[in-house]
């Protein structure tokens, strides 16, 4: 297809949306328009279908960060960056999601460059678009849609918004209200800061701003033309688009959702056990705080859904320190061996980055369960020394100490 539609979303519902038909072939605008809310995304349903369609988002719901995070293992760099950004995003790391950008390590030495976006702002969008039945692969920030400048910022006003597209990894969506007073901060920090404008931007109050006027251009248009530079894709992981379904093939499936819907109301004589479930949880979870208790001794009050980000935190010290990405590469190894032995549950865990070596004391049902967990460190190609065993009422304890 040589013809492409972009619709620009709004962070809420009730905001403006622009689209635009580019063809790529001529390099020419076949169609452009704007909506007044999400709920009129279904009046660009037939636009969409025989096109592909790409969205863009506001930058001021996207956080990009670029910094340096110890270690060469690609999965480590990225399991440690969300914690390494804790002091510097408004909002709690398990409420974002990140996604990865593939870029070469800068100048800076920075090697890890990351956009974190609400889930539920992310789920809306989605679901925006679900609902207009419009299939979209491809989500990006506006302001990684603007062309980078060789010099100063490049900038340009869509509607009541100034997107600012400010280096490689780097750029701001800034609500007209507000341009004047952050314009005028960069004026102060970087006296030779030149802005190029490709429309009227909102008048500065407070300072003078250097501008530097290009050829007008209609906002869509110039986020179109370039967006195609830009090989980033909001849309990963759980979030990623596979593929659109066919008419027929969704007919096929409205079909099997009601056959699972009756499936479920079949299911649903089984609700009993719902209740033996939340109390199986609630035993869970009080061995989740006794283990971390013993873990951390020291922790006078605890709770279980502040567990985790604590747990993670301490993670992510560990990444930081010399020996971080050897412990997480060593411990990814040793994890699946915890899987295909459950009766075997570790007590204690410990790193020596000099030996490069963990340490575990574990608890397990019986003698035979140490062995087969021995066996699936080995065929996991690890240096596996088994300590002793000895009975602890109706349960085996015993201790591994294991190297990569």
């Amino acid at each position: 297809m040589s013809e492409t539609l972009f619709i620009r979303l709004g962070s809420k519902a009730e905001d403006k949306i622009h689209w635009l038909i580019w063809s790529a072939a001529a390099k020419e605008i076949i169609a452009s328009g704007e909506l007044a809310s999400a709920d009129e995304l279904s009046e660009l349903t037939e636009k969409s279908q025989s096109r592909t369609t790409t969205v863009f988002v506001p930058g001021c719901d996207v956080a990009l960060k670029s910094l340096t995070v110890p270690g060469n293992s690609s999965r480590a760099i990225r399991l440690a960056a969300p914690y390494m950004l804790e002091d510097d995003l408004a909002q709690d790391v398990d409420e974002l999601f990140f996604a990865y950008h593939n870029l070469a390590k800068n100048d800076a030495g920075e090697n890890c460059f990351v956009a974190g976006v609400a889930y539920h702002q992310l789920e809306q969008w989605q679901a925006w678009l679900a609902q207009a039945n419009i299939f979209c692969r491809t989500m990006l920030p506006d302001v990684l849609a603007m062309p980078v400048a060789a010099e100063g910022y490049n900038a340009i006003g869509l509607g009541e918004q100034v997107i600012v597209r400010q280096g490689q990894w780097q750029g701001q969506t800034i609500d007209n209200n507000a341009w004047s007073i952050i314009a005028t901060q960069w004026q102060r920090d970087h006296d030779d800061l030149t802005i190029n404008n490709y429309s009227p931007l909102p008048e500065v109050e407070d300072g003078i701003l250097a501008l530097n006027e290009q050829a007008p251009e209609l906002p869509m248009a110039l986020l179109a033309k370039h967006a195609s530079e830009q090989s980033f894709n909001l849309l990963q992981g759980e979030f990623q688009v596979k593929k659109a379904h066919s008419a027929t093939l969704s007919t096929w499936l409205w079909v099997a959702g009601i056959a699972v819907f009756a499936l479920c109301l079949q299911v649903a004589i089984k609700g009993g056990q719902l209740w033996q479930l939340n109390n199986q949880q609630a035993a869970v979870e009080q061995q989740i705080i006794e283990t971390y208790k013993k873990a951390f001794p020291t922790t006078k009050r605890v709770r279980v859904n502040t567990i985790k980000p604590i747990v993670r935190q301490k993670l992510g010290d560990i990444m930081q320190s010399s020996g971080g990405d050897n412990f997480v590469s060593l411990l990814l190894k040793v994890e699946p061996a915890f899987a295909k032995v459950p009766e075997l549950r570790p007590q204690t865990l410990k790193f020596d980055s000099k030996r490069n070596e963990i340490r575990i004391q574990a608890l397990g049902q019986d003698y035979q369960s140490f062995e087969r967990f021995k066996v699936e460190l080995e065929n996991a190609k690890l240096d596996v020394s088994q300590g002793s065993q000895s009975n602890q009422g109706d349960k085996v304890s015993g201790s591994f100490s294991i190297k990569g």
